[in-house]
């Protein structure tokens, strides 16, 4: 849960769209299910049909993942806002102090609440207490929108490079092959930078989503893709 804040503050704020970590996880999750669909393909369709046919379900599968993302995240963005300000509602009518700390603590980030003394948290009950009062329901702010779009560009674009053999190339076979090896790759990428930035074994991490990405391709080669 996001810490409760004013309108005031609300509109003041500048966050990112998404933290390093959902950014990697939504590119991840974009690239295999995107992957997912190019391997239950048929490889044994050839010719330039095969390869349209092909090129077409990938940008639709990119487009509908990126489309499902950006609503997703608006979806997020007003559950979280919402929470919050129930959160400061709760806080402004209460005067026990263990409930008090109990709705600040499930607002911080668990390092920081347990670094926080019984003194820090009344200071922080107090300040939020003279808060103006927060609006009825949570509202969604042009910079969410502006969000949302980010997601979808941010999903779209980084399995954008999928589709790039059937552009390219006239054999389906070959095509759906090497796409599928472009995805294998760009899951190894962001598996490791996703371990550099939170403190795994890139190595590790980056095969270990490989194996993922390659466990989906055999079975649904296995099953007739």
């Amino acid at each position: 849960m996001t810490a409760p804040a004013a309108p005031a503050a609300a509109r003041k704020e500048s966050r990112r769209v998404l933290d390093p970590t959902e950014r990697f996880s939504e590119i991840l999750f974009g690239l295999i299910m995107v992957l997912t669909f190019t391997g239950s393909l048929s490889a044994a369709e050839s010719g330039r049909n095969g390869v349209r046919t092909m090129l077409i379900g990938a940008l639709g599968c990119n487009l509908a993942w990126g489309i499902i993302d950006a609503i997703f995240y608006l979806m997020n963005t007003l559950g979280q806002r919402g929470h919050g300000i129930v959160a400061l509602r709760g806080l402004r009518k209460t005067s026990d102090p263990v409930e008090a700390r109990a709705l600040i603590e499930e607002a911080l980030p668990p390092a920081l609440a347990s670094a926080l003394e019984p003194a820090d948290y009344e200071r922080l009950r107090q300040r939020l207490a003279t808060m103006p009062e927060p609006p009825a329901r949570a509202p969604l702010h042009r910079d969410d929108l502006r969000g949302a779009v980010g997601v979808f560009l941010l999903v779209f674009l980084s399995t954008f490079p999928v589709t790039l053999p059937f552009f390219f190339m006239q054999d389906a076979m070959w095509a759906l092959r090497v796409s599928n090896a472009i995805a294998i790759a760009l899951l190894f990428v962001g598996g490791y930078k996703l371990a550099q930035y939170s403190g795994f074994r890139p190595w590790r991490t980056g095969l270990a989503m490989v194996g993922i990405g390659v466990a989906l391709v055999g079975l649904t080669i296995a099953l007739g893709g």
